[in-house]
């Protein structure tokens, strides 16, 4: 019998960054502004909630980059969960991803990629109602098979959709500059009189999610001491800067008020600063911006689904490594599949982007709090393991951000009430269905 392919130490620095900035920046900063301007009271607020959450997620990143640094592997936290709680729980988060998270903001991103594009291409007389639906599935199936071609293929890709997705905020910065001080041409509305932090709050940090599955690719690093840490720590950075900078200009060019009011905040910026040509560049790179989170997801989701079929049982095929592409093959189909499914429901009930919306944060929160948790936990439990990067000013630092974490769980189960329904239940069927398979696990 030939000896299993594992993944092996090809990617450098800007790969994982690349993945880094791909899962975080994408609907987040188009959609979500608007949402935390309606719910504070000042422009000084706005910049302090997406600077906080910038530099949270930063703490969460150094959480992540010991972590990484000390136990490399394809499944990133999955692997963390897992070697701090034992394999059930840690089985548990591959199944919330694989059937929530990470296959449900792919559909929810391709239906974004839809909507957008049949603004610019109607396509109704040929498809219908489903027109939206094709084009999501379509774009599925195209990314499936660029990174069906290899990793080399499928990180290529991400780099140039990195690029453009950066050139796109760029872009609303300069609209902002544009502008000057001229007054905001949208008319002025009541923006949130009593600020209501927790709201706020909740929607900046679902714009900042996602900077965590870059962990997967730690094993695969050429630097393993320190190239998984370099990676997470610049790519927040530059998505701080990016967020903070895409927000300046929104309030150039919106004001607050203008900014709570509006439905698509860089289409409205960039028709005021450089009219309907402008609002059209800015809708086609916002539908590239989903699709770069897509090729993003489908690079580092199947990793953890490979590695947990790899844990579970050897003879699962979605745990074979493809040397020769270097990717998980068979994870990359089953992840696809499920997404496709999935949009499958969103065009059937024509509500999907909300309720997955509802069901997707309530699952996040709760893990990323048990992943920050798992830092002070290893630290107890192997307590001889080599780390070459620490978490300075620990356990205050991991501490912060468990806490914070947790509140952030809280306020999302208040705010989608019975979305979060939805997540216990998903959660449920697969404790039902990984607990029995896990009896005779190592």
């Amino acid at each position: 019998m030939s000896k299993t392919a594992l993944p092996q130490p090809q990617l450098d620095v800007r790969h994982a960054v690349s993945v880094c900035v791909g899962m975080v920046i994408g609907a987040g900063i188009f959609k979500t502004s608007p949402m935390v301007a309606g719910a504070l009271a000042s422009d000084t607020q706005l910049y302090l909630a997406w600077a906080f959450g910038g530099l949270l997620s930063l703490v969460g990143a150094l959480c992540f980059a010991e972590m990484a640094a000390a136990f490399p592997d394809a499944g990133g936290d999955y692997h963390f969960l897992r070697r701090a709680y034992g394999q059930r729980l840690g089985f548990l988060f591959a199944w919330s991803r694989f059937a929530v998270i990470h296959t449900g903001s792919m559909a929810l991103l391709a239906f974004v990629f839809g909507d957008y594009l049949a603004q610019a291409i109607d396509l109704s007389p040929w498809l219908g109602p489903y027109a939206n639906a094709v084009l999501a599935a379509g774009l599925i199936l195209l990314l499936t098979a660029l990174n069906l071609a290899g990793v080399r293929v499928g990180l290529g890709t991400q780099l140039g959709l990195m690029s453009v997705v950066l050139g796109g905020l760029a872009l609303l910065g300069g609209a902002g500059v544009s502008l000057g001080d001229m007054p905001p041409q949208t008319p002025l509305s009541t923006a949130g009189a009593t600020p209501d932090w927790g709201t706020a709050m909740i929607f900046v940090f679902l714009a900042y999610g996602g900077w965590s599955d870059a962990a997967t690719l730690s094993a695969e690093m050429r630097d393993a001491k320190h190239g998984i840490a370099r990676a997470l720590l610049i790519g927040l950075a530059l998505v701080m800067g990016l967020y903070l900078l895409a927000n300046w200009a929104y309030l150039q060019g919106l004001g607050l008020a203008g900014l709570a009011a509006s439905e698509a905040p860089a289409a409205d910026l960039m028709r005021v600063a450089f009219g309907r040509g402008g609002e059209l560049l800015i809708v086609g790179i916002v539908t590239l911006t989903a699709l770069s989170v897509m090729n993003a997801i489908l690079i580092a989701g199947p990793r953890t689904t490979y590695a947990a079929a790899r844990d579970l049982a050897r003879e699962l095929h979605l745990g074979k490594w493809n040397a020769k592409r270097g990717t998980p093959t068979a994870a990359v189909l089953a992840t696809s599949g499920v997404a496709l499914a999935l949009v499958g429901f969103g065009a059937a009930t024509r509500g999907g982007f909300s309720t997955m919306v509802d069901y997707l944060s309530p699952v996040y929160w709760f893990f990323l709090c048990l992943s920050g948790a798992a830092v002070i936990v290893l630290r107890r439990r192997e307590p001889d393991a080599p780390r070459p990067f620490k978490v300075p000013l620990y356990p205050l630092l991991p501490l912060l951000f468990v806490g914070c974490c947790a509140y952030l769980l809280y306020a999302s189960l208040v705010y989608v009430k019975a979305g979060a329904l939805v997540g216990v239940a998903v959660l449920g069927v697969g404790a039902m269905l990984l607990w029995p398979m896990t009896r005779k696990g190592r």
